[in-house]
């Protein structure tokens, strides 16, 4: 496996790299004061390409592979994880599981304006009392002759207020349980459909989450994704996917942390010598060093299996999950190494260690991801290959 990446991804790194110094860093402590999102961050990425990396040039994307997906993710948590989290949702929850499950009339109509960042993508699975069980969700899509009646609604929703289309998640037959879930492409602008902020966060403040609910929301049965009864295979397709981004993202969250206290470990002085000179600072930076150079292989090997269209449940579950672990743990230590600055905004540290808590409880918690691993140890859990699994990249294969 090879993980020497492309001249091609090498300049998209330096692309988003730039964009986060010039575009993100110098304001977003600001934002995250205020708990401010800036819609017009996400216009500008759109502008560089990077809100459809890689969908194929056929439905306006960039048509480049899931590592440049990463790479994207990456560098943009080092800047803030509300950016990161707004290109998982549109590209990494959406728009991927529209190329996957889409009809041409879905992707023609939805796929494409969101792969040029016309339109945005948001993704509705969780409610007040469904999270991890999704099974338990109470939304429900009713037939009523040329339309479905949907009524109920989603929490911890990002891009709640700003985006144009949602991938919602509700039953149309509760008697089947999970198999009785199906999907559905909700507008924004249809009737019933309302959207409500969620102040007072821990961390990722400057970033658009909140709840969405659906009074009678009349939706065109020509949007209904996949069939009736596909959803709960839909929603755990599309989160391989989201997992993908997430995990991608906790490199960039490592990454930004040993940066900061390398550069702090060096500057700052104590004893007669700087702080990093002492064991003990050391060994947490080599602790962070340690989980950036880990996640990083999860995560690319994750991606390399997505390039090959292989299921890769269990390796990005894997990622997402080691990935996250390492990012709060880094967050931590570099809080730590900076003492009592660590603990002010006047250093970006705690920030990184109030966002970093959000990833090891969305798109499956620690817990459920630690089951996941166990499952497939012992033998009590076995993907089957899906059949729509297939490489966003493959048309531009021969040039990544």
């Amino acid at each position: 496996m090879d993980f020497n990446f492309s001249e091609e991804q090498t300049m998209l790194r330096s692309t988003v790299r730039s964009f986060v110094d010039k575009e993100i860093l110098p304001y977003i402590a600001e934002w995250d004061r205020e708990g401010q999102f800036d819609p017009a961050v996400m216009q500008r990425l759109a502008d560089l390409g990077l809100m459809g990396v890689c969908i194929p040039e056929e439905y306006g994307g960039s048509g480049m592979d899931y590592n440049s997906l990463a790479i994207v993710c990456e560098e943009l948590e080092r800047g803030d994880t509300a950016f990161r989290t707004s290109v998982s949702v549109h590209t990494g929850l959406n728009s991927m599981t529209l190329l996957q499950w889409g009809t041409e009339e879905q992707k023609q109509k939805y796929l494409v304006p969101q792969a040029k960042g016309e339109k945005v993508g948001a993704y509705g699975l969780t409610e007040p009392g469904a999270g991890s069980d999704v099974a338990s969700l109470q939304s429900t899509a009713i037939k009523d002759g040329d339309h479905y009646i949907l009524n109920g609604s989603k929490s911890w929703i990002s891009l709640c207020d700003t985006a144009d289309h949602f991938l919602v998640f509700a039953y149309t037959d509760k008697e089947k349980h999970h198999k009785g879930i199906s999907a559905f492409i909700v507008e924004r602008n249809w009737e019933g459909f309302d959207s409500k902020a969620t102040k007072g966060k821990l961390g990722i403040r400057s970033g658009n989450t909140g709840e969405i609910f659906f009074d009678h929301v009349k939706v065109p049965k020509e949007n209904l994704l996949g069939e009736e009864g596909e959803g709960f295979k839909i929603a755990m397709a599309a989160l391989d996917n989201g997992r993908f981004t997430v995990a991608a993202g906790a490199v960039g969250q490592i990454r930004a942390c040993l940066e900061a206290s390398v550069k702090y470990a060096n500057e700052r002085e104590t004893f007669g010598k700087p702080i990093g000179k002492h064991q003990l600072v050391q060994q947490m930076i080599a602790r962070m060093k340690a989980g950036l150079e880990m996640s990083s292989l999860l995560v690319y090997r994750a991606g390399e299996l997505k390039n090959e269209g292989t299921r890769n449940t269990e390796e990005t579950s894997m990622a997402k999950w080691q990935a996250c672990d390492f990012a709060n743990k880094a967050a931590d230590d570099a809080v730590q190494v900076h003492g009592a600055y660590g603990y002010s905004d006047e250093y970006p540290v705690e920030r990184y260690l109030r966002n970093s808590k959000a990833p090891v409880i969305y798109e499956g918690t620690r817990e459920v991801h630690t089951l996941m691993q166990a499952g497939y140890a012992l033998g009590y859990r076995e993907d089957k290959p899906l059949n729509k699994m297939l490489p966003a990249w493959e048309e531009n294969k021969a040039r990544v």
